[in-house]
């Protein structure tokens, strides 16, 4: 959606109430604390979920925060996936915590985006035994909703025969918004439910679910290596003249060679691969087998399990140490987009996470890995055909939004990813002057003009932004934060 700005700056006052969205920041306030009242979240009695422990962890890096543009822009992001999109049942009908997240302005639920939403305020759950079942539920309805169809990447809140994409070609059901096959769908599940686990030593959530989705996760993986000749159970079209949202060879996808890799049928973006290994994913992969393994072998006492996900963890990360290398006549060795195993390679990079970018992010890779370093060089380059530079910015888009369209959450991939004080804080700056105004991240924004931008509510980036600047502060870059001019 294309958002201009209001040119009447005049207009713009304190008198903005909580509920306003002002489409250019306030008048920065002569006392720091006012940003804790000028701000665009919901008032308080339309917010979905509060969180004591979120609301001091606000007040503590807003007292930390010299910029009040910055410290506004955090107040706006942070608690967005709370304020607008958690829909929380304290006793569901077993007597479970149950937690359905829409992603922002679709209403449904994604694994990948749900998971990454609610993955910032972990850390915070021994504080808060509110905050802590809210967490829980999310990972218990995230079980069931893979153990209704592990091959689906979205979930509706109930059962809706007349919703989401059910014209679609393939196993639809009611209880499903759309059925693309994603690995990373399943990656997020397992990334959650280790950290809530490392977190709060609560391990009540990994029972019968638990283990049902541990064995479709195994199965899923195993069917989609297309071993022995086996294509896979999974196939997808859709009518639709948009290529990317189906699937080529009447529904089945380009063909792979069995390689131990494990086919992705779209991306994190929800578009369609083009050679179905995708690296980053099976990177992914093997990092949440081995997190699946520990709790397993810890937990749940199952090491027959537990070593069927070490054992396809070890057989994928082989496989990817033959195939997903490039040797690069500009970078040297770097890691490829996508494979088929059978020598072809795609070289690019999507801003959507999994990414290349996001491997040491997600902590798939370290970031010292000479390989990585490469990778992110040319990932961050205009060598990758969906990097962009513009008069407003620059980073890393995707066929999703399509050219000249870079996406905020790449910005923040490489403030995550850096080393350098010099580059994160330029990567800060960036996403300052690209918000149009508005406080909150979107999808992405026209690299001249920021003020032409998709996804008005976009809770995944939001909650992002705000994960960057706690680390950030966490990780003594309180001076680099303040040292920021933009107002």
């Amino acid at each position: 959606m294309k958002k201009t700005l209001f040119t009447a700056l005049a207009a713009l006052t304190f008198a903005v109430t909580a509920t306003a969205a002002p489409l250019l920041p306030p008048a920065i306030p002569t006392v720091k604390a006012d940003v804790l009242k000028v701000n665009n979240r919901p008032a308080e009695k339309d917010r979905l979920f509060r969180s004591d422990a979120v609301e001091k962890q606000i007040k503590e890096i807003v007292k930390q925060l010299t910029n009040v543009r910055l410290a506004w822009m955090f107040v706006n992001c942070y608690p967005n996936t709370i304020d607008t999109t958690v829909h929380y049942e304290e006793k569901d009908a077993d007597g479970l915590p149950d937690t359905f997240v829409y992603t922002g302005d679709i209403h449904a639920m994604w694994l990948r985006d749900s998971g990454a939403q609610v993955f910032p305020y972990v850390k915070l759950a021994p504080q808060d035994k509110h905050l802590k079942s809210m967490l829980a539920g999310v990972i218990l309805r995230q079980l069931k909703c893979i153990n209704i169809d592990p091959y689906a990447n979205a979930f509706n809140k109930e059962p809706n025969p007349n919703g989401g994409w059910m014209l679609d070609m393939t196993d639809m059901k009611p209880e499903l918004h759309e059925r693309k096959w994603e690995i990373d769908s399943l990656c997020y599940v397992l990334r959650l439910a280790y950290e809530y686990w490392t977190v709060t030593g609560d391990d009540s959530i990994f029972g019968a679910s638990w283990l049902q989705a541990v064995q479709n996760i195994l199965a899923t993986f195993r069917d989609q290596q297309h071993k022995d000749g086996n294509k896979g159970k999974y196939h997808f079209e859709r009518k639709t003249n948009r290529q990317l949202d189906t699937m080529s060879n009447n529904g089945w996808g380009a063909p792979v060679k069995p390689v131990g890799l494990i086919a992705s049928a779209f991306r994190p973006s929800d578009d369609a691969t083009t050679f179905l290994f995708l690296i980053p994913s099976n990177f992914m992969a093997v990092t949440q087998l081995r997190h699946a393994a520990e709790i397993l072998t810890k937990v749940n006492q199952r090491t027959d399990l537990a070593a069927q996900c070490t054992a396809l963890a070890d057989e994928v990360q082989q496989a990817l140490y033959k195939y997903a290398i490039n040797i690069h006549p500009k970078y040297g060795p770097i890691y490829a987009f996508e494979v088929d195993g059978f020598g072809n390679q795609l070289l690019m990079d999507d801003a959507n996470v999994p990414s290349l970018l996001a491997m040491a992010y997600l902590g798939d890779v370290p970031v010292s890995d000479p390989i990585y370093q490469n990778t992110r060089r040319f990932v961050w380059s205009e060598d990758n055909p969906y990097f962009f530079r513009g008069k407003a910015g620059e980073g890393i888009g995707g066929p999703h939004v399509g050219h000249n369209m870079p996406w905020p959450m790449s910005i923040m991939m490489k403030a995550f990813t850096s080393t350098d004080d010099a580059e994160i804080k330029a990567c800060i700056e960036m996403l300052m002057r690209t918000d149009a105004g508005t406080g909150f991240m979107h999808e992405s924004f026209n690299k001249d003009d920021a003020t032409n931008f998709t996804r008005e509510w976009f809770a995944w980036q939001n909650t992002l932004f705000g994960e960057l600047i706690i680390k950030l502060v966490n990780e003594g870059k309180l001076d680099l934060l303040n040292s920021i001019t933009i107002q």
